[in-house]
Protein backbone atom coordinates (compact mmCIF):
# COMPACT_ATOMS: atom_id res chain seq x y z
CA UNK A 1 0.00 0.00 0.00
CA UNK A 2 2.93 2.18 0.96
CA UNK A 3 4.44 1.64 -2.95
CA UNK A 4 1.50 2.69 -4.54
CA UNK A 5 0.72 6.15 -2.33
CA UNK A 6 4.47 6.84 -2.89
CA UNK A 7 4.25 6.38 -6.67
CA UNK A 8 0.90 8.53 -7.24
CA UNK A 9 2.34 11.21 -4.88
CA UNK A 10 5.48 11.07 -7.13
CA UNK A 11 3.08 11.35 -10.24
CA UNK A 12 1.23 14.03 -9.40
CA UNK A 13 4.37 16.35 -8.15
CA UNK A 14 5.57 15.59 -11.55
CA UNK A 15 2.37 16.40 -13.40
CA UNK A 16 2.93 18.24 -16.89
CA UNK A 17 0.55 19.62 -19.27
CA UNK A 18 -1.02 17.89 -22.35
CA UNK A 19 0.90 20.38 -24.17
CA UNK A 20 4.23 20.25 -22.82
CA UNK A 21 3.94 16.31 -23.67
CA UNK A 22 2.83 16.73 -27.35
CA UNK A 23 5.91 19.33 -27.59
CA UNK A 24 8.49 16.77 -26.21
CA UNK A 25 7.09 14.05 -28.90
CA UNK A 26 7.48 16.93 -31.47
CA UNK A 27 11.32 17.07 -30.57
CA UNK A 28 11.45 13.43 -30.74
CA UNK A 29 9.76 13.21 -34.34
CA UNK A 30 12.70 16.02 -35.43
CA UNK A 31 14.92 13.92 -33.18
CA UNK A 32 14.60 10.72 -35.23
CA UNK A 33 14.57 13.25 -38.92
CA UNK A 34 11.18 13.34 -39.70
CA UNK A 35 9.16 16.60 -40.08
CA UNK A 36 6.16 17.31 -37.61
CA UNK A 37 4.75 19.04 -39.94
CA UNK A 38 3.83 16.87 -42.86
CA UNK A 39 0.43 16.08 -43.24
CA UNK A 40 0.63 12.70 -41.80
CA UNK A 41 2.36 13.21 -38.44
CA UNK A 42 0.22 16.57 -37.60
CA UNK A 43 -1.85 14.70 -34.76
CA UNK A 44 0.88 11.92 -33.91
CA UNK A 45 1.85 13.93 -30.83
CA UNK A 46 -1.62 13.60 -29.71
CA UNK A 47 -2.19 10.08 -30.70
CA UNK A 48 1.29 8.98 -28.73
CA UNK A 49 0.44 11.29 -25.86
CA UNK A 50 -3.59 9.68 -25.76
CA UNK A 51 -1.97 5.91 -26.30
CA UNK A 52 1.10 7.12 -23.39
CA UNK A 53 -2.19 7.37 -20.81
CA UNK A 54 -2.83 4.16 -21.63
CA UNK A 55 -0.18 2.45 -21.69
CA UNK A 56 0.60 3.77 -18.59
CA UNK A 57 -2.54 3.95 -16.49
CA UNK A 58 -1.11 1.11 -13.96
CA UNK A 59 0.27 4.55 -12.41
CA UNK A 60 -3.13 5.85 -11.51
CA UNK A 61 -4.38 2.43 -10.19
CA UNK A 62 -4.08 0.55 -6.82
CA UNK A 63 -4.09 -2.90 -6.97
CA UNK A 64 -5.07 -3.35 -3.14
CA UNK A 65 -7.90 -1.55 -3.73
CA UNK A 66 -8.86 -3.76 -6.47
CA UNK A 67 -8.57 -6.26 -4.29
CA UNK A 68 -10.30 -5.32 -1.08
CA UNK A 69 -13.48 -6.73 -1.82
CA UNK A 70 -13.32 -10.69 -0.95
CA UNK A 71 -16.10 -13.39 -0.14
CA UNK A 72 -16.73 -15.81 2.64
CA UNK A 73 -19.66 -17.75 1.84
CA UNK A 74 -17.12 -20.31 -0.17
CA UNK A 75 -18.20 -23.73 2.37
CA UNK A 76 -15.01 -23.58 3.57
CA UNK A 77 -13.15 -23.96 0.20
CA UNK A 78 -9.66 -23.87 1.24
CA UNK A 79 -7.59 -25.34 -2.17
CA UNK A 80 -5.69 -23.42 -4.85
CA UNK A 81 -6.91 -20.74 -7.20
CA UNK A 82 -5.76 -20.71 -10.14
CA UNK A 83 -5.81 -18.32 -13.17
CA UNK A 84 -4.31 -19.29 -16.15
CA UNK A 85 -3.07 -17.18 -19.34
CA UNK A 86 -4.11 -13.82 -18.48
CA UNK A 87 -2.26 -11.13 -20.86
CA UNK A 88 0.41 -8.99 -19.85
CA UNK A 89 1.43 -5.90 -21.79
CA UNK A 90 3.92 -3.69 -20.54
CA UNK A 91 6.96 -1.93 -21.10
CA UNK A 92 10.29 -2.06 -20.35
CA UNK A 93 12.14 0.53 -18.28
CA UNK A 94 15.39 0.39 -20.12
CA UNK A 95 14.33 1.14 -23.46
CA UNK A 96 10.79 1.67 -23.01
CA UNK A 97 10.11 -0.93 -25.19
CA UNK A 98 6.99 -3.17 -25.33
CA UNK A 99 7.02 -6.88 -23.17
CA UNK A 100 4.08 -8.91 -24.57
CA UNK A 101 3.63 -12.86 -23.04
CA UNK A 102 0.72 -14.66 -20.03
CA UNK A 103 0.81 -14.50 -16.41
CA UNK A 104 -0.53 -17.47 -14.20
CA UNK A 105 -1.73 -16.32 -10.49
CA UNK A 106 -2.50 -18.85 -7.87
CA UNK A 107 -3.09 -18.13 -4.62
CA UNK A 108 -4.80 -20.57 -1.36
CA UNK A 109 -7.38 -18.39 0.28
CA UNK A 110 -7.43 -18.23 3.99
CA UNK A 111 -10.98 -18.46 4.77
CA UNK A 112 -12.04 -15.76 2.10
CA UNK A 113 -11.81 -15.62 -2.02
CA UNK A 114 -11.68 -12.54 -4.39
CA UNK A 115 -13.79 -12.37 -7.61
CA UNK A 116 -11.33 -14.20 -10.26
CA UNK A 117 -11.60 -10.63 -12.52
CA UNK A 118 -9.36 -8.73 -9.66
CA UNK A 119 -6.69 -10.89 -10.23
CA UNK A 120 -6.43 -10.39 -13.79
CA UNK A 121 -6.73 -6.55 -12.95
CA UNK A 122 -4.00 -7.01 -10.40
CA UNK A 123 -1.78 -8.17 -13.10
CA UNK A 124 -3.06 -4.93 -15.26
CA UNK A 125 -2.48 -2.38 -13.03
CA UNK A 126 0.91 -3.30 -12.16
CA UNK A 127 1.71 -4.05 -15.64
CA UNK A 128 0.41 -0.86 -17.64
CA UNK A 129 3.80 0.86 -15.85
CA UNK A 130 7.71 0.69 -16.81
CA UNK A 131 8.64 -2.30 -15.81
CA UNK A 132 11.38 -5.07 -15.29
CA UNK A 133 9.52 -8.77 -15.44
CA UNK A 134 11.24 -9.66 -12.51
CA UNK A 135 9.85 -7.21 -10.33
CA UNK A 136 6.71 -7.31 -11.71
CA UNK A 137 6.06 -10.97 -11.10
CA UNK A 138 7.51 -10.05 -7.36
CA UNK A 139 4.91 -7.32 -7.27
CA UNK A 140 1.59 -8.73 -7.96
CA UNK A 141 2.82 -11.82 -5.63
CA UNK A 142 3.36 -10.01 -2.97
CA UNK A 143 0.01 -7.83 -3.15
CA UNK A 144 -2.30 -10.79 -3.74
CA UNK A 145 -0.49 -12.33 -0.61
CA UNK A 146 -1.05 -9.22 1.45
CA UNK A 147 -4.09 -8.31 0.52
CA UNK A 148 -5.99 -11.34 0.88
CA UNK A 149 -3.72 -12.76 3.95
CA UNK A 150 -3.56 -15.79 1.83
CA UNK A 151 -1.80 -18.75 3.00
CA UNK A 152 0.03 -19.11 -0.56
CA UNK A 153 0.63 -17.59 -3.62
CA UNK A 154 2.24 -18.37 -7.02
CA UNK A 155 2.73 -16.11 -10.22
CA UNK A 156 4.70 -17.23 -13.29
CA UNK A 157 5.08 -14.99 -16.25
CA UNK A 158 6.15 -15.82 -19.54
CA UNK A 159 6.76 -13.10 -22.22
CA UNK A 160 8.73 -11.78 -25.22
CA UNK A 161 10.54 -8.76 -24.98
CA UNK A 162 10.92 -6.54 -27.75
CA UNK A 163 13.96 -4.85 -26.64
CA UNK A 164 15.90 -8.11 -27.04
CA UNK A 165 13.97 -8.93 -30.27
CA UNK A 166 13.55 -5.45 -32.74
CA UNK A 167 16.98 -4.18 -31.27
CA UNK A 168 20.16 -5.20 -29.64
CA UNK A 169 20.72 -9.30 -29.94
CA UNK A 170 17.37 -9.42 -32.18
CA UNK A 171 16.67 -13.22 -30.87
CA UNK A 172 13.09 -13.46 -32.30
CA UNK A 173 11.92 -16.04 -30.91
CA UNK A 174 13.49 -15.56 -27.82
CA UNK A 175 10.91 -15.56 -24.44
CA UNK A 176 11.84 -14.99 -20.93
CA UNK A 177 10.03 -17.08 -18.24
CA UNK A 178 9.72 -15.87 -14.19
CA UNK A 179 8.40 -17.55 -11.02
CA UNK A 180 8.05 -16.39 -7.71
CA UNK A 181 6.55 -18.16 -4.82
CA UNK A 182 4.64 -17.28 -1.30
CA UNK A 183 3.47 -18.92 2.15
CA UNK A 184 2.65 -22.87 1.18
CA UNK A 185 3.93 -22.58 -2.30
CA UNK A 186 7.58 -22.06 -1.34
CA UNK A 187 7.46 -23.97 1.82
CA UNK A 188 5.78 -27.34 0.47
CA UNK A 189 7.01 -28.40 -3.05
CA UNK A 190 3.39 -30.61 -3.44
CA UNK A 191 1.63 -27.30 -3.75
CA UNK A 192 4.26 -25.85 -6.32
CA UNK A 193 4.37 -29.07 -8.09
CA UNK A 194 0.54 -29.37 -8.61
CA UNK A 195 1.03 -25.67 -9.85
CA UNK A 196 3.40 -25.86 -12.54
CA UNK A 197 1.14 -28.67 -13.68
CA UNK A 198 -1.89 -26.89 -13.75
CA UNK A 199 -0.40 -23.91 -15.89
CA UNK A 200 1.51 -26.79 -18.49
CA UNK A 201 -1.96 -27.89 -19.62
Amino acid sequence: MKLVKELNKSALENEISDREAEEAFVKILKYIGEDPGREGLLETPKRVRKAFREYFKGYQEDPYKILSKTFGDVDGYNDIVIQKNISVQSHCEHHMAPIIGIAHVAYIPNERVVGLSKLARVVEAFSKRLQTQERLTMQIAKTVMEALDAKGVAVTIDSNHMCMTMRGVKKEQATTVTNYYLGQFKEDLSYQNRYLRFISK
